[in-house]
């Protein structure tokens, strides 16, 4: 059998290279120890900032150049972390970095505070007699608008303080997913004994043509899942009493209201996002089952079965090099600059490729500012990977030029925006391999990866968006969120969107406890809602050509300097109106009649 491989075992070549944000360990401790010194030299403005635009400017300043710091300090303690969960130095420098970001943000909770004291009127005077505040005025005002919901200086303090402690709900998901949790080995067809971990099952075995081993693989998952579903639910259930508690001490209608503001989009669209997709692409993705279930030669069309290739066979091994000469060749629509930022990444080691004992599952982009963006994926060596390298080098591409057109705090943009750059990059990828040929099986095969990322973003998180909805209405009930509730509404939401089409057992109810979004605010609806953006750009360089790009890029480069969406209106996209949702899912469903016909011919 095919050991999982610990950190200290992978080739170099296959890891990612910290460098740039900190030489060594010993240089992330003297900046670690820097920070904390230094908080003086913004601490001395307490009290103060009453006294003129002069010295707001330098108080936010101060405090902007701290918060890159801790940033980098920050990202690189937990990147460590991700690479190697089970690292003891690992975990106790995520706990000391998290210690001193709550230190830093309690020490520097004042600012918010004293602004929001100020008489009516006074940052607007300020911002008109100070011109170098400019880049300051979009947060300054958006702090503003929070000026109802804010509590006590010396109470806002106090929570800003206990940051660590309230983020350890998340912390227990993670150190138990990655560290704690085993699964039993199982066999593939031929009789071979496999291994199975998070990583493996999700980036390899539920996609398996070998239905053996795809349906072997899901009940070793789902029965370790089973074993851990109390505690999962007890650190949920305190993460969403937190939020609970939270708005309702801070005077919001709702916790949705409270998640929502920080994004700046309209309870509509959010709503709007949620409820149309879920009710009106059920239809296609039951039909997508059906297909799957007569193509296969399935029985059952069951819960594990859902991410079954088409057409394996058509679906050769790609390497990391081979994906990377894809991308490239994908984006050079995007011009220059930013196929530069991808042809670094690939190059110099801004990707951790490799699957380890302790590795954080999933794929992420981490983006410091002023710094490179560095890529966590597990590579499987299939088209999915390189869907989803394509996606992450998206976010890099995007954050980098964001911090090379704006300052630090204009720079990211509204949750709400974030995952239309990154779904662009798979759709122009899909767009590159069909035209490369006309084959009939070809194009077959690029709608299946499209369908991939669509399944992704407006099912899998779509659900979870869903799923998030009735957990919040629950909790403001005050019902108790249990592992057997939380499975209930997991099992309601899935059964309501997939019918009588897919088989659903007990293990497909506890898919609460997979994604560590529910631990992100209302994270998982900005997925269905950046594809929907991204779907529409799309649809308008295949129409305008350059015109179009250029707007793309345009908007890239904005970063968070506007609202999402004015964003998205500068790409040409109106999500304040149910439409380009609705085109997005029309989209879909014409995909999927597209393959039916195909897989008839």
């Amino acid at each position: 059998m095919k050991e999982r491989v610990t950190r200290e075992q992978v080739p170099v070549e296959q890891t990612w290279d910290l460098t740039e944000l900190f030489a060594d360990v010993d240089a992330w401790e003297s900046e670690l120890q820097a920070i904390v010194a230094d908080l003086p030299a913004i601490t001395q403005f307490k009290g103060q900032l009453h006294t003129g635009a002069e010295l707001l400017l330098a108080t936010l300043e101060a405090e902007e150049t701290i918060a890159i710091r801790l940033q980098r300090l920050s990202s690189y303690a937990r990147l460590r972390t991700s690479e190697d969960g089970t690292n003891p130095v690992n975990q106790a420098n995520s706990a000391r970095v998290g210690d001193v970001v709550s230190q830093v943000n309690a020490a520097l909770s004042f600012i918010s505070s004293e602004i929001l004291a100020l008489p009516d009127g006074t940052v607007e005077r300020y911002l008109q007699e100070e011109p170098e505040l400019a880049p300051f005025r979009k947060n300054l005002e958006e702090l503003l608008e929070t000026k109802p919901h804010r509590l006590s200086p010396e109470t806002e303090s106090a929570l800003a303080s206990l940051g660590e402690v309230l983020g350890s709900p998340y912390t227990v998901y993670q150190r138990s997913k990655l560290t704690d949790m085993t699964f039993a080995s199982v066999e593939d067809s031929e009789g071979v004994t496999r291994p199975v971990s998070f990583a493996l099952f999700e980036t390899n075995y539920e996609m398996s043509p070998d239905t053996t081993l795809r349906r072997a693989a899901y009940e070793s998952f789902s029965k370790t899942l089973h074993a851990y579903q109390n505690t999962f639910a007890a650190a949920y259930a305190t993460e969403v009493k937190r939020q609970t508690v939270l708005s309702r001490l801070r005077g919001y209608e709702s916790v949705t209201h409270m998640l929502l503001a920080p994004q700046h989009v309209t309870i509509d669209m959010y709503e709007n996002v949620l409820g149309i997709i879920f009710k009106e692409l059920a239809p296609h993705m039951r039909r997508y089952a059906s297909l799957k279930k007569r193509v296969l030669g399935l029985e059952q069309m069951r819960f594990c079965d859902l991410k079954a290739p088409l057409d394996p066979a058509f679906s050769p091994a790609v390497t990391t090099e081979e994906a990377g000469k894809q991308i490239l060749a994908a984006v050079q629509i995007m011009g220059p600059e930013y196929v530069e930022i991808i042809e670094q990444a690939l190059a110099n080691r801004w990707i951790d490729y490799a699957d380890n004992v302790g590795k954080s599952t999933g794929a992420f982009c981490s983006s410091s500012y002023g710094i490179h963006s560095y890529i966590l994926i597990t590579w499987a060596n299939n088209m999915r990977s390189t869907f989803t390298l394509a996606h992450e080098l998206g976010h890099a591409g995007h954050l980098m030029l964001a911090a090379r057109n704006q300052r630090y705090a204009n720079y990211r943009p509204s949750l709400s925006f974030i995952e239309a750059p990154s779904t662009m990059n798979e759709l122009l990828l899909a767009q590159h391999i069909t035209s490369q040929s006309d084959d009939p099986r070809l194009k077959r095969w690029v709608i299946l990866q499209l369908l991939n990322t669509y399944y992704h973003n407006f099912v899998t998180h779509l659900l979870e968006g869903e799923m998030q909805r009735r957990v919040y209405a629950a909790a403001e009930a005050n019902e108790p969120l249990t592992a057997k509730k939380l499975s209930e509404l997991k099992g309601q939401v899935l059964g309501e969107f997939w019918g009588d089409a897919v088989e659903l057992d007990a293990g497909a109810s506890l898919t609460w406890m997979r994604q560590p979004h529910y631990y992100m605010g209302l994270y998982p609806y900005t997925y269905a809602a950046g594809l929907t953006t991204s779907t529409a750009v799309a649809a308008r360089i295949r129409e305008e050509g350059q015109p179009a790009v250029d707007r793309w890029l345009e908007v890239l480069k904005a970063g968070g300097s506007l609202k999402p969406l004015e964003l998205m209106k500068l790409a040409g996209v109106d999500m304040s109106t149910p439409e380009p949702i609705r085109t997005a899912v029309a989209y879909v469903g014409q995909l999927i009649d597209e393959l039916e016909k195909l897989f008839n011919e």
